[in-house]
């Protein structure tokens, strides 16, 4: 006589698909479940859309906040050339700078969210493609990516509280939060210093640490363990070597 094993109908049915706004607030709090949501169903236009208003917010409160002709005069004064040049070359980029300074700001304000996800996107792609032997499509390294770069729901609003909490004029735009450890560097510490201590960042730590996770999720047997970790991190590592490097030259 034959017999037949029952299977639950739930265990046939697809599992619930989270909202995108879900997914933008569980990637910080819930991460490994949300990036399995984000890799069965990828997308990344809502966390695009977040981050660009979030960083256009940020570019209208340092153009609100920074006195850009007192910036560039600073800058220039930073500058190894400035004993080269004369008060009237000085004053001609000073202007210029204050000029610019704000259109450039609002541009990187928009452009930078999804220039800075695509690039990061196709190096971790590849990344994880190379040292991983992870086999997966680019829109779900786009959308890995993306959510990764939610830490910006935090980091964002900080920056403006810090931005509006002080002087105007104050705030130092080469490093305006004390979430790294060249906040207690002291002010004549060689650039090359400042570019090294600067890397190791919260939230800098905390968005790579989202990367490893949501990655690993595509190839759970593959990536196992500290290797997304090490994949993610060893891809920062060779990038502060770069940077440090190049600060070093040009110092």
């Amino acid at each position: 006589m034959a017999t037949t094993t029952a299977v639950s109908p739930a265990a046939n049915e697809p599992q619930p698909q989270m909202s995108a706004i879900s997914r933008i607030f569980g990637v910080l709090f819930s991460p490994q479940k949300t990036f399995e949501d984000i890799v069965r169903k990828p997308g990344w236009g809502l966390a695009i859309a977040l981050l660009t208003l979030l960083s256009l917010a940020v570019s209208f409160g340092i153009n609100q906040r920074i006195n850009w002709r007192e910036f560039m005069s600073q800058q220039i004064e930073k500058s190894p050339q400035s004993a080269q040049l004369s008060a009237a070359q000085k004053e001609q980029r000073i202007e210029g700078g204050a000029k610019f300074s704000p259109i450039f700001t609002y541009a990187v304000g928009l452009l930078g969210p999804i220039v800075g996800a695509l690039v990061f996107a196709l190096v971790m792609w590849g990344a994880y493609a190379l040292l991983g032997g992870v086999s997966t499509n680019f829109t779900t390294a786009m959308a890995i990516t993306s959510h990764a770069f939610m830490t910006g729901l935090i980091s964002s609003p900080l920056f403006l509280l810090v931005l509006y909490l002080k002087a105007p004029g104050t705030v130092d735009l080469e490093n305006p939060m004390a979430t790294n450890i060249a906040a207690v560097l002291p002010d004549d510490s060689a650039k090359w210093l400042v570019a090294l201590c600067k890397s190791f960042d919260v939230f800098t730590f905390w968005t790579l640490i989202l990367i490893a996770i949501g990655f690993a999720v595509t190839n759970p047997k593959k990536l196992k363990g500290g290797k997304p970790y090490m994949i993610a991190f060893g891809v920062w590592a060779a990038y502060v070597v770069c940077r440090v490097g190049f600060a070093f030259i040009f110092s």
